[in-house]
């Protein structure tokens, strides 16, 4: 499961991982000269969405937010359904309406 700080959307991923220290993998995450001493590589065979509520009855972010440009779970859900042609800015424009109606 991957929470990112700040936002509500929790997303579980299925797949594999590796844990790996080589070199050109650790250089890719460099910080002002320093680098990681491995690296984790997940390939994702599949991803869902997970209830946020949870996280918001509970009031975990409390004005801490790093979200930054996060994808929402609207623009995931239309990637993931682009042949369907899915209107993901709709799913996210309702969201928290929907959320609040069905929140208890």
């Amino acid at each position: 499961m991957f929470i990112v700080r700040g936002s509500n959307n929790v997303v579980r991923v299925n797949g594999t991982l590796d844990v790996t220290t080589a070199p050109d993998m650790l250089a890719r995450f460099d910080d002002r000269g320093r680098h990681p001493c491995s690296v984790v590589v997940v390939r994702v065979a599949e991803v869902y969405s997970q209830c946020a509520r949870a996280l918001m009855r509970a009031g975990v972010w409390a004005g801490v937010d790093d979200a930054g440009n996060l994808p929402t779970i609207g623009e995931l859900l239309a990637e993931a359904e682009a042949k369907a042609r899915f209107d993901g800015a709709s799913y996210d424009d309702a969201w928290a309406a929907r959320a609040q109606k069905t929140m208890w």
